[in-house]
């Protein structure tokens, strides 16, 4: 007995036959409508397969909708606002809280100029969801202020003139805080480490690298 292949192979189409009576070996419009249709129906199984995937979630997973209520803590205080779910922490800041020294540029992780201190550690705002910010100490440049007075590296920013457009330069400010609340005398290259993730289409990395370290030296570190 003849056996039969599970999956078929196209055979030619009888109808469609070369001017000289022979026919054609290459597959025929109706055999590829045929094979479209099983596409569509594997879509659909694949589809159905993911929905009835998604239904079996386990119970305890938090599923978002809709605007949500949410509470940051932004520069010692603390802000209420409502979000859409996948409202970023740089949207959510700049666009209803008002707060817009994090800069946004790129948007998408690549210059540095929305950094933010999350718990003292320098964040991407941008590339974080507002929503996982809530509950931790948020601190953008303007936070850095004190009784109206420049923090020590935004006033080495200004002395060694370290910006040119300013765009990038709350980015470096923030990058550079960070670095000196954990290594309070921080070598140049140590620096140029600490802003690697910052960029500056004036390309004032020089002055910036300066004012990093006399920042340092001003708050008692021994480098120059």
């Amino acid at each position: 007995m003849e056996k039969h292949s599970e999956h078929p192979v196209p055979t030619p189409d009888p109808s469609e036959t070369s001017p000289a009576g022979q026919t054609s070996t290459k597959i025929s419009r109706r055999h590829f409508l045929k094979l479209s249709g099983g596409g569509a129906v594997s879509t659909v199984i694949l589809s159905t397969g993911l929905r009835a995937k998604a239904a079996a979630m386990p119970p305890d997973v938090e599923v978002f909708s809709g605007n949500v209520p949410l509470q940051l803590k932004v520069n010692g205080q603390r802000r209420s606002l409502t979000v859409e779910p996948r409202t970023t922490l740089l949207s959510a800041l700049r666009n209803q809280l008002e707060v817009t020294g994090c800069k946004e540029v790129c948007n998408r992780g690549e210059c540095g100029a929305c950094t933010v201190l999350l718990n003292g550690r320098p964040v991407l705002a941008c590339m974080m969801l507002a929503l996982d910010a809530a509950g931790r100490e948020i601190v953008t440049v303007e936070g850095l202020v004190q009784n109206g007075k420049l923090d020590p590296v935004q006033q080495a920013f200004v002395d060694r003139d370290a910006l040119m457009c300013g765009f990038c330069t709350p980015g470096f400010v923030m990058s550079v805080r960070a670095l000196l609340d954990r290594n309070p005398n921080p070598t140049a290259a140590e620096v140029r480490q600490a802003v690697a993730g910052n960029l500056c289409r004036c390309g004032t990395y020089p002055r910036v690298f300066e004012a990093a370290l006399a920042a340092a030296k001003s708050a008692g570190g021994k480098r120059g």
